[in-house]
C-alpha cells in the first residue's frame, strides 16, 4: 500500500452510504500495460455488484490515463469473480501455474 499511495491513482476504495465496500489495486502502467489487482469486498458486501463497479471503474480509468491494456489474474476455479470480470469486459486468454519445488538439501561441506 505505502508503494501505491504516494502515487494517488493506485488505490481504489469503492465507497456505498460512507463506508468501504469494494477495493481494487493499479500497477503503474509499462510499456501501457495497467495490472488490476488486489480486488476485494468484504462478505458481508458481496453479490451486490461493489467489486464488478470498482473494477470497471479502475479500468476505465487507466485507459482513459494513457494504458493500452488492462490485465488481471483470477483464480479459475472462482466461477463468481470469472463472471464478474468478463461482465465488465476482461477476456480470458491463457492459463497460469506455480509450482513450488523443495530445495534440495545441501550436501555437507568438504572438509579441508
Amino acid at each position: 500500500m505505502d508503494a501505491r499511495l504516494p502515487h494517488g491513482d493506485l488505490l481504489w476504495i469503492w465507497e456505498w452510504a460512507g463506508a468501504p465496500v469494494s477495493v481494487a489495486w493499479l500497477s503503474r502502467p509499462v510499456a501501457g500495460v495497467v495490472r488490476v489487482s488486489g480486488v476485494y469486498t468484504p462478505p458481508e458486501r458481496r453479490g451486490r455488484g461493489f467489486a464488478g463497479g470498482c473494477v470497471a471503474h479502475v479500468s476505465q480509468y487507466a485507459l482513459s490515463a494513457g494504458a493500452t491494456t488492462c490485465t488481471l489474474y483470477t483464480d479459475r476455479a472462482n466461477p463468481t469473480s470469472n463472471h464478474i470480470y468478463q461482465a465488465v469486459g476482461y477476456i480470458p486468454v491463457a492459463n497460469a501455474a506455480q509450482w513450488r519445488f523443495p530445495l534440495a538439501p545441501r550436501p555437507p561441506s568438504a572438509e579441508r
